[in-house]
């Protein structure tokens, strides 16, 4: 036997170096195959993808991996297999000869009898390419490794090779030595009629049906036949079992496979089945299946004369060997059957029909999904037997009752079919002298917004701005960015709303990845250094200011489809960079009615917008008012216990759009705001204490509505409304039930579905799921996968469970992704940004909890090849990354601690916050201030640090907090601490606590300010 080589040659070329010419003698098994006719003893494999494969490429791939593995190339010569130095023909099909729903072309009912194998290429949607052997040179293991070298030299790697001429017969001969063969299994009797009815005649041909079912699945052998034999009636099953598995160093295409004949009963569960096989295995009961070397005494005609007379009988008869094969060809990567250019979805095989043989059902697993095609003979009801034969497979694996949850039950029309830009026309030509924008800069109309949205999109035509470009946007939370965004939206761009926080490099970054030509940049920041070569800026604020003859030049608005896009917002990614969600405008259509309808918004909303453009929960605070005749309340100024005091009594707001983080914060504060009406939570896991106490808050007539959405499925697409009675016994409030036209799959890590109650992963599907990221391929196939039914949907990585209530209840990650502030933060993508600074030479960062902090935080460490601060890394890390992506402490470490499994021991990292923990027994120096003394307090009870430990030099960010944390300890400061007439004052000094957040500045300034006099 020889051994497999890493060498191939051209095609054409002289044999390789040492190996001599392929040459087998036949086997009686393949005999046997041989006397079949030969339309009927074909192995089909067949690979599914998108992209495109040359036939030419295709072609000479298939003659280099033909040279590595020979066997498909054989021709028969007296009774022996010999090379015939020929390559495999591949065909070109056209879409018109090859039905794939049906499965059903002339090609696939062509016997293989001179060449015995042949590629067929059928260009399309999806391209497919089918690899046929007959079954006498081949069978579905020694055909797949053919097919995997084919795909390799199509890769421009070398094949693995399949070259040992071993055959059936000297490959038992191997594993039973030195005690010799088995005696041989008494041939089964023909008794069974066939599950799928009787056969027409016997020269019906081949008919094939498919189904692919979610996930892939433990013991689905076992499964499938415990199925079949309690919905068709016990019997025996066959279950191939391939011989390689004795002698897993053999790489040989030959066909290697004997069945395990199962008894299995009407009443056997699938673990009894897979008892038993697993036992007939052990015994290695498939060596006695063997075919009688007798066989070989017959003449291939008079063979051929006695198979069909077999099948005559089988067929008039409708007995057979046995109830069902039930073939598994095992797990398989897609990525083995990939290149560059063509990227497999699907791998399934076709099976044969063998005389007195039942019907064969095989199965494929990919990742996330099994493929399940049943093979039979054509003829009347076959099609729809096979069907529901199907159903019974798919039901034993995937039961519908966890498919199908009465939750995804969103089907809605929606009232209009036109996007958001004609929407808001046809709302100003409604309510032009409405009060649509107010704020600082006071009241703006809708006529006036429209006006503005108008010059922007005057001007944007000017610099040849139009559809399908994309804008950036740098703007804070004005006039100028919300009619901005309208400009943009009016001439069929998208526009890229950009965080002014963020530093320069980082938009900069943004900016070139979304491939934008112009950036609208408003004052003062377009003193800035952000905008990258081959974009320009223009000045938002003369653009919108410009006004002049807009009734006269403009032009109308863009025609607009539900496919073109909208907007897109980046969002932190795991492998290093930022990734850039495609939001469509039907996505973002399907989003406003249904948000509009469940959040109760009409003409009298008068909702704040408090987040940054860039997040896109900013879009219910935009849109949502907009369309309906409302009103937006802009807040130039950040959240804060002062500003949202202002807000809540002095705006004039009846709803808040925020996250959960600053709900807290407002829950602290001691005010009693009246006349809200709605409450959205979103971007974090909202408890129910903080739900509670802001319903008390607001009273009873307020709905505290928890939102739920990644921004891959446009803002939002679950919501509940808090109920104190139903939801006070749980920790957090649940996530709700899915929006209009979406749907919400919870999926276990294989992929399948899990049992109602179960916890699984949140799969999000349906009308408002992304176009995609921009410019990543490769991270569309992996999260926006489809599911068996062929539904596109995300994989969020979210955890969630459905409750008796019929709600979803988010349950958290599956990953290392963390919420920050409502905004989504991959620690990969802060590492990666930590090793490009010259000092690093690995960097790890961790999301952890500490006491007192209801979130979770950044922390950072890392291995230095040279002397480096920790301040330094800060700085580094602040010019590149937006300040919720900056982790709160880092620490330089020698080693880092490593898992028995070689990963990072995230427990065994040591506490990058000793200011908490440094200090002696005795604690803090004594300090004869009361005021610090109460400062050190309420610092101790926000951060959960012990307050006797904490000296002047305490740094706030050192001890964990964060932007929230920070603002609920100034509110605390400013209750306890300040005169009632010094809060104005001391958070005036907000941008020097911000740089200097020490316990002895933070005390200093409330000195300044004027404090209680108990204090």
């Amino acid at each position: 036997m020889s051994t497999p080589t890493n060498g191939f040659r051209s095609p054409g070329g002289p044999t390789a170096a040492g190996r001599q010419p392929y040459n087998r003698a036949v086997s009686p098994l393949e005999w046997i195959f041989l006397g079949i006719e030969p339309e009927r003893s074909v192995v089909n494999h067949l690979v599914e993808g998108d992209g495109r494969l040359g036939a030419e490429d295709l072609a000479h791939a298939v003659s280099v991996a033909s040279e590595a593995n020979p066997g498909a190339r054989l021709v028969l010569q007296d009774r022996r297999w010999v090379d015939s130095g020929k390559a495999p023909e591949v065909r070109l099909l056209t879409a018109e000869t090859f039905n794939r729903e049906r499965l059903d072309s002339p090609a696939l009912r062509t016997g293989l009898t001179g060449p015995t194998c042949e590629v067929l290429l059928v260009p399309g949607d999806p391209t497919t390419v089918v690899f046929r052997a007959a079954h006498a040179v081949m069978d579905g293991r020694g055909l797949l490794m053919w097919m995997g070298d084919v795909f390799r030299v199509l890769r421009g790697e070398e094949p693995l090779g399949a070259n040992s001429p071993i055959g059936n017969d000297d490959l038992l001969r191997r594993i039973c030595a030195p005690d010799g063969l088995p005696p041989l299994a008494e041939d089964p009797a023909m008794e069974f009629p066939s599950p799928l009815g009787p056969r027409p005649d016997a020269a019906a041909g081949p008919l094939w049906r498919r189904r692919t079912v979610d996930g892939t699945h433990p013991a689905a052998t076992a499964k499938v036949t415990a199925a079949l034999a309690a919905t068709y009636g016990p019997g025996r099953y066959f279950v191939p079992v391939d011989l390689r598995r004795h002698a897993p160093d053999v790489r040989s295409t030959a066909p290697l496979s004997h069945p395990l004949h199962l008894p299995v009963g009407a009443d056997d569960g699938w673990e009894e089945v897979q008892h038993k096989m697993l036992t007939a295995m052990a015994d290695r009961e498939e060596l006695a299946n063997r075919a009688n070397p007798t066989i070989m005494d017959l003449p291939l005609p008079v063979l051929r004369v006695g198979i069909a007379e077999l099948d005559d009988n089988a067929a008039r008869a409708d007995t057979h060997t046995g109830r069902a094969y039930v073939s598994h060809l095992g797990a398989v990567s897609l990525d083995d059957f990939s290149t560059d250019d063509f990227h497999a979805t699907s791998l399934y095989t076709l099976g044969g029909v063998n005389p007195g043989s039942p019907p064969e059902i095989n199965l494929v697993e990919t990742v996330g999904r099994t493929e399940i095609t049943v093979a039979w003979y054509e003829g009347p009801g076959v099609a729809a037997r096979a069907e529901r034969l199907l159903d019974v497979v798919e039901q034993a694996l995937s039961p519908r009752e966890r498919r199908v949850w009465a939750g995804n039950r969103t089907e809605r029309a929606l009232p209009s079919g036109h996007s958001v830009v004609r929407l808001f026309r046809d709302q100003v030509e409604r309510t032009p002298d409405g009060v649509a924008l107010s704020g600082p800069e006071g009241d703006v109309s809708y006529a006036e917004l429209s006006r503005r949205a108008d010059a922007v999109a005057a001007a944007l035509r000017r610099c040849g701005v139009g559809r399908g470009a994309v804008v950036g946007l740098l703007a804070g939370r004005s006039v100028a960015a919300v009619a901005a965004v309208w400009g943009v939206l009016r001439v069929g761009a998208c526009y890229l709303p950009l965080d002014v926080r963020h530093p320069d490099l980082r938009l900069a970054e943004l900016l070139a990845d979304a491939g934008s030509s112009l950036c609208l940049v408003e004052r003062p920041y377009d003193e800035r250094d952000c905008i990258p070569e081959g974009c320009r800026s223009l000045l938002l604020d003369d653009v919108v200011d410009d006004l002049v003859n807009v009734e006269a030049t403009g032009s109308a608005d863009a025609e607009v489809s539900f496919g073109d896009l909208a907007y897109i917002i980046y969002t932190s990614g795991s492998t290093g960079r930022p990734k850039g969600v495609q939001i469509e405008h039907g996505n973002l259509a399907n989003y406003v009615h249904w948000a509009t309808r469940a959040f109760d918004v009409d003409a009298d909303i008068r909702l704040p917008l408090l987040t940054s453009p860039s997040f896109d929960v900013t879009g219910t605070s935009v849109f949502l008012p907009l369309l309906a005749g409302g009103q937006v309340i802009l807040m130039r100024e950040d959240p804060n216990h002062l500003s949202l005091r202002r807000l809540l009594q002095e705006s004039g707001a009846n709803a808040l759009n925020l996250t959960p983080s600053h709900l807290d914060l407002i829950g602290r504060l001691d005010i009693t705001p009246t006349g809200y009406r709605t409450v959205i939570v979103i971007g974090e896991q909202l408890r129910v204490e903080v739900a509670a106490r802001a319903q008390q808050m607001f009273g009873p007539r307020c709905r505290i509505i928890n939102e739920y959405g990644p921004t891959e499925a446009t803002i939002g697409c679950t919501a509940h409304t808090y109920d104190p009675a139903a939801d006070k016994d749980s920790a957090v409030v649940p996530i709700g039930v899915p929006a209009d036209n979406t749907t919400v799959h919870l999926l276990d890590a294989h992929g399948r579905f899990v049992a109602p109650g179960e916890v699984g992963e949140m799969y999000l599907g349906g009308a408002q799921l992304a176009r995609g990221y921009l410019g990543r391929p490769d991270l569309n196939r992996e999260r926006f996968p489809t599911l068996a039914d062929g539904r596109r949907v995300y994989r969020t990585g979210d955890l969630a469970r459905v409750l008796p209530s019929g709600a979803l209840e988010f349950i958290g990650r599956i990953d290392d992704q963390v919420k920050v502030r409502g905004h989504r933060v991959e620690p990969a993508e802060v590492a990666q940004a930590l090793e490009d600074h010259p000092a690093v030479e690995r960097a790890v960062v961790v999301a952890k909890s500490r006491p007192g902090q209801s979130g979770k935080a950044l922390y950072g460490y890392v291995l230095a090849n040279s002397a480096v601060e920790e301040k330094e890394l800060e700085k580094h890390l602040a010019a590149r990354l937006p300040a919720y992506m900056v982790p709160a402490a880092m620490m330089v470490l020698s080693e880092l601690p490593y898992t028995v499994s070689g990963k990072v021991d995230v427990r065994a990292l040591p506490d990058p916050l000793p200011a908490a923990d440094a200090a002696g027994d005795d604690g803090a120096e004594a300090v004869d201030d009361p005021v610090q003394e109460t400062v050190a307090r309420i610092w101790a009870d926000t951060l959960g640090v012990p307050a006797a430990r904490l000296d002047g030099q305490a740094d706030f960010h050192r001890l964990g907090g964060d932007s929230v944390s920070l603002l609920a300890m100034l509110a605390a400061l400013s209750r306890e601490v300040l005169a009632p007439d010094a809060e104005a004052a001391f958070m005036a000094r907000l941008p020097e606590i911000l740089r200097e957040p020490t316990l002895q500045r933070v005390t200093a300034l409330a000195h300044q300010a004027g404090t209680r006099t108990t204090a």
